[in-house]
């Protein structure tokens, strides 16, 4: 059963809660850096440890996990296993729409961003957040069009912030 609306705060609290090494990027690392942006899912780069790989699929199993844009009755198994045998995660929970990605393009993996995250809280829970100008550089790796979109608000937020107004 696919949420209409996605519980952000929902399951950003089932990840941490189950100690989920993740890092926000895409749309919510924006609006935490002052983006007006809507954004419909939650984007986030995982650590791929067996360990976290492990938390990753238990923390999801109960909201039903299935692989977005997918025809219903697809054979999708949501464990350790195929989470290892993959890298990167386009998922409809009942939590709503969420992207798991072991990588992303201008950025790297979980190892390769931390240097350029943030610890902030976002909905009161403690998480790691992509810095601005690596969320700008990674909209741009991704190349489209609603990103260049994106990126035009960004740079204009961190002009601002350069200029001492943010």
């Amino acid at each position: 059963m696919e949420a209409s609306v996605t519980n952000i705060e929902q399951l950003l609290r089932v990840l941490a809660e189950a100690g989920v090494e993740f890092v926000v990027i895409g749309g919510v690392a924006a609006t935490m850096h002052g983006s007006a942006r809507a954004t419909y899912d939650l984007d986030i780069v995982y650590r791929r440890t067996p360990e976290n790989i492990v938390r990753v699929s238990k923390a999801l199993l109960p909201y039903e996990p299935y692989l977005r844009g997918a025809p219903r009755g697809l054979p999708f198994r949501w464990d350790a296993q195929t989470i290892l045998a993959g890298l990167n995660f386009t998922l409809t929970t009942t939590l709503g729409n969420i992207d798991f990605l072991g990588e992303v393009t201008g950025g790297g993996d979980y190892q390769q961003l931390l240097p350029h995250s943030l610890r902030l809280e976002i909905f009161g829970i403690p998480c790691l957040c992509l810095d601005l100008d690596t969320l700008i550089r990674v909209k741009r790796a991704a190349g489209r069009p609603k990103d260049f979109e994106a990126i035009a608000e960004l740079e204009a937020l961190r002009e601002e912030r350069e200029a001492g107004g943010g």
